[in-house]
């Protein structure tokens, strides 16, 4: 605070200087001498005369004669008098007076501007918080010295753990919640904060020792909505989106309906209920045939109802009149590819095929670069070819995995075109690549197991 006033003092007294340095010189006028202007003018005039007449202008007689004439006049005009300096009037805002009044003026103004439109405060504010800051790390510099004397204190291992954590020095943290002993095993809300420590400290990485002990922290409350949500996003990461959506299901009861991390979850679970067709494509059918469309719905242009479990926490008519808003926008927004896509995937789980494959062909660029749009989009045009996999959908296969070659809806549905065309062994090798991407054993990787098995069972000797 001392150090802003003192350079806020300083830089006004040098704006004050720059203003008042002017009006304190003093300013005269120096007159004109009427002489010195008279005979400057004669001086002129006759070095003009002498000029003709040495280019033979005027005649020598001529010359004296105008000569005389202009000395004559210089002595008319000529006074005798000096011109006197001009002063300046003097009227009550001198210079000096006014200076004065700025140098003022200037400083009160400058105060009680920044005092009305300033903020004072957050001076305070700034020094207060290094305070604090300093009286933590004194006050956890304190409980670990006297920690080191009296070691048999769980609970203050725990304190000291979440403090170490608080300030980011999850080493420490990390060491303090170990030394915490039973307390840590007995406690979840611990245990998923000792597991939060473990895969900062891993980059990121929840699996290993912090989902053992998220899961511990779960077998003694359930409803542990930390422990659920870390659980699902460690599911998640593994492609065991199931496992993800039971988590994040029950965290979403947990949670306020409508609240900002109600909204998340519910995106969250929507994304992995998106990738779980994964299941459905190993299965021994192809491609599940479209939805069947009601009739009447599609005489009266409503969209058809959408299964209650579509979308967590949103009624079938809720979903309808999300899409209905969504397509009325794009025609007034053509170019938002993104809303295009989102309307293709809500088409296309209504089985509305014919409109889904109108919108995903207005996706422009994005259906060239996103793998999972592409592949969205060839499962539609295969459904719509009762399970043909030839041309479109062929192409759209090939170009999702130049992007991602371990994509796995894009591998399953190669494997599925190769079966299908009779190609066992490329089946097999996309298959088997699916594996290495699926969370051993998991429902999905059984079912991708079987289809190798089947085409192995099928492929000639040859082959």
């Amino acid at each position: 605070m001392n150090l802003f006033i003192g350079i806020a003092v300083l830089l006004t007294l040098l704006v004050v200087a720059w203003l008042i340095r002017p009006l304190l010189r003093s300013h005269i006028t120096q007159g004109v001498s009427s002489d010195r202007l008279n005979a400057a003018i004669h001086r002129d005039q006759l070095l003009a005369l002498e000029a003709d007449l040495a280019r033979g202008v005027i005649s020598q007689q001529d010359f004296e004669a105008t000569r005389d004439e202009l000395q004559l006049r210089l002595l008319d005009d000529t006074q005798s008098f000096e011109g006197q300096p001009l002063q300046a009037s003097a009227g009550f805002w001198s210079g000096k007076r006014t200076a004065m009044a700025l140098g003022l003026s200037v400083p009160v103004l400058a105060v009680g501007l920044y005092v009305h439109l300033g903020t004072p405060a957050a001076i305070e504010l700034v020094a207060t918080a290094k305070t604090g800051d300093q009286q933590m790390q004194q006050m956890i510099n304190t409980l670990a010295e006297r920690l080191k004397a009296n070691p048999d204190n769980p609970k203050g291992w725990a304190m000291l753990a979440r403090s170490y954590k608080a300030v980011e020095r999850f080493d420490d943290a990390a060491q303090a919640f170990e030394k915490a002993g039973d307390l840590l095993n007995t406690e979840p809300d611990l245990l998923v904060d000792y597991a939060d420590v473990l895969a900062v400290k891993a980059n990121g990485n929840l699996e290993g020792k912090p989902l053992e002990l998220v899961n511990k922290a779960l077998s003694i409350n359930p409803d542990h909505p930390l422990g659920l949500m870390i659980k699902g996003v460690a599911a998640y990461r593994r492609s065991d989106f199931k496992l993800a959506i039971s988590q994040w299901e029950k965290l979403l009861t947990l949670l306020e309906p409508g609240s900002p991390d109600a909204r998340q979850i519910e995106a969250d679970i929507a994304d992995a209920r998106g990738k779980t067709g994964l299941a459905k494509a190993a299965s021994s059918a192809l491609i599940p045939p479209p939805a069947k469309i009601d009739s009447a719905a599609a005489e009266t242009g409503k969209l058809p109802p959408v299964p209650a479990g579509a979308a967590a926490g949103m009624t079938p008519e809720m979903i309808n009149q999300m899409v209905e808003r969504l397509a009325a926008r794009l025609k007034d927004n053509p170019d938002d590819v993104m809303g295009w896509a989102k309307l293709a995937r809500a088409y296309k789980v209504q089985g509305r095929a014919s409109e889904a494959e109108q919108a995903y062909a207005k996706t422009g660029k994005l259906l060239n670069t996103d793998p999972d749009l592409m592949m969205q989009y060839a499962d539609l045009l295969a459904t719509r070819s009762k399970g043909d996999f030839k041309g479109k959908p062929q192409a759209l296969i090939n170009k999702a995995l130049s992007i991602d070659p371990k994509h796995p809806m894009a591998l399953m549905m190669a494997g599925q075109a190769a079966y299908q065309a009779g190609n066992y062994g490329k089946a097999i090798g996309h298959w088997e690549r699916v594996l290495t991407v699926l969370p051993a054993g998991s429902n999905d990787a059984a079912l991708v197991k079987k289809e190798i098995a089947d085409a192995k069972a099928k492929m000639p000797p040859t082959q």
